[in-house]
């Protein structure tokens, strides 16, 4: 097997090393992302300020996903996270 060698300047080595950088960084945010993680629903009313009867009913309207394992009820963050995107308002221009 023949090898070439490539020859690059400093400035462009340089910008692979920072674009390397960048994607393990990246990997890294990734890997410690708490999408799929659970929350109980006391964490989940205490995030969304809310009382237990308005979790019992977004539970029941559909509003939101869960999991529920004899009498507690769990959440995915995503979920959360989903539920806040969809309803998100972009700020108007002046």
């Amino acid at each position: 097997m023949h090898m070439n060698a490539v020859i690059i300047s400093q400035e462009n080595f340089d910008e692979v090393i920072k674009r390397l950088d960048k994607i393990q960084q990246e990997v890294s945010n990734k890997q410690k992302s708490p999408v799929d993680t659970f929350i109980d629903n006391q964490k989940f009313i205490k995030i969304m300020n809310i009382s237990k009867r308005t979790g019992q009913a977004w539970r029941d309207e559909g509003i939101i996903s869960f999991s529920q394992i004899g009498s507690k009820i769990y959440y995915r963050m995503s979920d959360v996270q989903a539920l806040l995107d969809k309803h998100y308002k972009p700020a108007f221009k002046k």
